[in-house]
């Protein structure tokens, strides 16, 4: 089974990546496709640059940067894994990841938004997935946060 696993850098897409390496531990056998999608340039951006080419390298050196906690976990695991970084929109990207690496199943965090933000933004990326993907998507909760006195 191959499983597209976006992830971001933060501690929750480490979190995203434990939980998927808990999933072969127990049993899944498993290859990843370990996944970053990078904003597109701004307009400014692409106006102002004198090498196009810079702006696209910078965005692949992003997107390895932001991957590397979670490589490095699935590398410690020995588990396979392919890495893809895309520029766009995050569920279209993914959607085009999905199909680009024939991928059987999408595991990846679910994130509250607010309403207004939910509004502005046309919906949560995982709700997005959860509408249009071709395969099931896993949502990982986001680990519970400790009670402060």
């Amino acid at each position: 089974m191959k499983i597209l696993l976006p992830v971001d850098g933060t501690e929750l897409s480490l979190h995203e990546t434990r939980f998927a390496l808990r999933l072969v531990r127990e049993g899944l056998r498993a290859s990843f496709v370990l996944a970053n999608v990078q904003e597109p340039a701004s307009f400014y951006e692409i106006v102002t640059s004198q090498n196009p080419g810079l702006i696209e390298s910078a965005a692949q050196e992003a997107g390895e940067d932001l991957m590397a906690p979670s490589a490095r976990l699935l590398r410690e695991a020995g588990v396979s894994f392919e890495t893809a970084v895309i520029t766009g929109d995050p569920a279209h990207a993914m959607l085009e990841l999905i199909e680009l690496h024939g991928c059987d199943m999408v595991v990846m965090g679910a994130r509250a938004l607010g309403p207004i933000r939910r509004m502005l933004e046309g919906g949560s990326t995982s709700r997005r997935l959860l509408d249009d993907a071709p395969v099931p998507v896993l949502l990982v909760k986001p680990p519970p946060q400790p009670q402060q006195d």
